[in-house]
């Protein structure tokens, strides 16, 4: 819905600037001859002009954390599946790329983003590093009804026997049954300079949890900490060279139980 604010402060004879307008602005989706009256509207409105910059901010990390999706092999599992003509994989891997990063996606995270700002700074310091990705993962792959993984529950074997492939480590998806989630699937995703793991469960309600595991860490163990980026709070911690974060739209109290809970089965010996 446009925001009333923006069209009380369009002037002279031209459509006034909108909410829609900015958006597709920052999206680079703008029309040519709405262009040049944006731009006046920005030069005019700093503060407008600024959460402009955020939005484009928050699409550079989108396509920093996409890009190499379309480079992907195909997964172990997919590859021999029966299909009537080869598996379309690039074709697949370029299209959830652009569904994920276009307009209609954008706006739903800067929605969970400036609706959960205030909780954030009461409820929990800010994230960086690696929580910080796993949060901007989370809120990118978990609102996604029709393909939220790379590769189903049904296939959990295939899926972690490529997952530790790709990272060089054994990883596993724990067994969060017992505390009310079930394993959806997981994916690869990028890190900063090597591959992650993503692992999704699902809760009756509804719900979604990532647990995502990375080898780009420090050296040094960490206690459990809790941080939040937007609506999305998070629980990480560092263990024998693997950072671990929980994510999930659920208060602080739950995420420490499955943190704990993960922990417990992932910790060696």
């Amino acid at each position: 819905m446009d925001d009333p604010r923006l069209q009380a402060l369009g002037t002279g004879t031209a459509p006034p600037v909108t909410e829609a307008d900015l958006h597709a602005y920052a999206d680079r989706q703008l029309a040519p001859g709405r262009l040049a009256q944006v731009e006046r509207f920005l030069a005019e409105h700093p503060e407008q002009s600024a959460r402009v910059r955020d939005w484009q901010q928050q699409n550079a990390l989108l396509r920093d954390l996409l890009a190499p999706v379309r480079d992907e092999p195909v997964p172990p599992g997919l590859a021999m599946r029966p299909v009537r003509a080869p598996w379309p994989w690039r074709g697949l891997a370029a299209g959830l790329l652009i569904a994920t990063v276009s307009a209609g996606a954008a706006w739903s995270l800067r929605g969970m983003v400036e609706a959960g700002a205030a909780r954030a700074a009461a409820s929990g310091p800010a994230l960086t590093g690696f929580a910080q990705r796993a949060a901007i993962a989370h809120a990118v792959y978990s609102p996604d009804k029709r393909r939220p993984v790379e590769v189903g529950a049904d296939q959990e074997q295939a899926l972690v026997t490529w997952l530790t492939r790709r990272m060089g480590a054994e990883v596993r998806a724990p067994a969060l049954a017992p505390l009310g989630y079930a394993l959806i699937g997981g994916r690869l995703l990028p890190g900063e300079k090597a591959p992650v793991a993503q692992f999704m469960y699902g809760a009756a309600d509804g719900r979604r949890l990532t647990l995502y595991v990375t080898r780009e860490v420090g050296r040094a163990d960490a206690a459990f900490r809790f941080g939040q980026d937007g609506a999305v709070n998070v629980f990480y911690w560092v263990e024998n060279h693997f950072g671990y974060a929980i994510s999930a739209d659920a208060d602080r109290a739950e995420l420490m139980k499955v943190s704990q809970e993960v922990y417990r089965q992932l910790k060696p010996g």
